[in-house]
């Protein structure tokens, strides 16, 4: 009960108390940062018929699967297909359906469900989903889907077999498609503490948040259990829980900086250098070689009366240089503004500040983890 008490009488000096906080120019919310453990979105998952397509639908050939869904799907409504007939679909396609259920959503709400088909049909476009349960990982029903589909891609084709394809015409979405049957039971009000979950577990984060929360409202009030969560003691009423997070999560604090990193991806290109770079003294000469090979024909003719035939000759240049790169000295603690000015002095490419880059590594003149991803 003092525990209740102590955090009443505190909540309307916290809403005056938070405007005299100084941020730094970096600063960032909590709610920013960090997210509460317990309280999250859910997967639903579900498997149902599109109908009313306009013959692109699933190949029944191909697809038993549509057809066995089909059946079923009949025989709910007395009607029975005699055996040994197969119908013939084209405009019906089997298709999964998967959502997310957020935190504390309620009965009756509704949320947006994409539509994929996983048989062969061509276009969704002009489709509509029947009745699809949605289920979560217990295999629960949560939420029950039905609706038109919205197709941001199509397809077309023409007689002689050619054709076109715009984005992806077989997934579609249908906003607020499902309805909410099932609500989640969420921890938010059971126990008499909290925990705020780091997005990017770093110790010196957790240790601001949980100081920023005690000079808010005094010692232990939160305690950083490791890199990551940082464990707030709570009101125990609901409303005044409301409240209490209400002014918590807007708290400011200047996160941690992040570990010196070099992000090189490979495929693209792209290379992003962390803000902690720094390399030892170190130089570099980075020539690389340029070589040229051209193909040309030629024509032998033979001498005049003589028995010779003329013939095609291949003949074959190659050449190879060498760009003039001067070699520059990387300086002891060399920022991340110096380096990128070195690099681009000498015009190297993105694969070339690659190779450097790794080299600088080998070399151990480099004081930071490069991430090839």
């Amino acid at each position: 009960m003092k525990c209740v008490k102590y955090f009443g009488c505190i909540c309307v000096l916290i809403l005056h108390v938070m405007f005299v906080l100084v941020a730094s120019a970096f600063a960032e919310r909590i709610k920013d940062i960090a997210s509460i453990a317990g309280i999250r979105s859910n997967q639903l998952v579900g498997y149902g018929l599109v109908v009313g397509l306009d013959g692109t639908g699933d190949q029944t050939s191909q697809t038993p699967f549509t057809i066995q869904t089909f059946k079923n799907m009949m025989q709910q409504f007395g009607i029975t297909i005699p055996e040994g007939v197969t119908p013939q679909l084209k405009n019906v396609a089997a298709v999964s359906i998967h959502g997310e259920l957020p935190a504390f959503a309620k009965k009756g709400q509704t949320i947006d469900v994409t539509v994929s088909s996983i048989g062969n049909a061509k276009s969704l476009r002009g489709g509509s989903l029947l009745m699809t349960p949605l289920k979560g990982a217990d295999g629960k029903v949560y939420a029950i889907a039905q609706g038109n589909l919205v197709v941001g891609g199509f397809g077309a084709e023409g007689s002689d077999g050619s054709s076109i394809t715009v984005n992806v015409p077989s997934v579609g979405r249908i906003p607020d498609g499902a309805s909410v049957e099932q609500e989640l039971s969420a921890p938010f009000v059971r126990g008499d503490f909290f925990v705020f979950n780091l997005h990017n577990p770093d110790f010196t984060t957790a240790k601001r948040v949980s100081d920023a929360i005690n000079r808010l409202l005094g010692t232990k009030a939160a305690q950083a259990q490791d890199a990551a969560s940082i464990r707030v003691s709570a009101p125990l009423e609901a409303s005044s829980r409301v409240t209490f997070l209400s002014v918590l999560e807007n708290l400011q604090i200047q996160p941690g900086e992040a570990a010196a990193k070099v992000i090189i991806n490979s495929r693209t290109g792209t290379i992003v250098i962390g803000q902690n770079v720094k390399v030892s003294p170190a130089a570099v000469s980075h020539g690389s070689l340029i070589v040229t090979i051209s193909e040309n024909l030629g024509v032998s003719q033979p001498d005049a009366f003589s028995e010779g035939v003329t013939a095609v000759v291949p003949q074959t240049d190659v050449e190879v240089t060498e760009s003039d790169n001067r070699m520059f000295l990387f300086q002891p603690g060399v920022s991340l503004n110096e380096i990128v000015r070195a690099v681009n002095q000498v015009g190297a490419a993105p694969g070339d500040l690659m190779a450097i880059l790794e080299a600088l590594k080998q070399a151990g003149a480099l004081q930071a983890e490069i991430v090839v991803i």
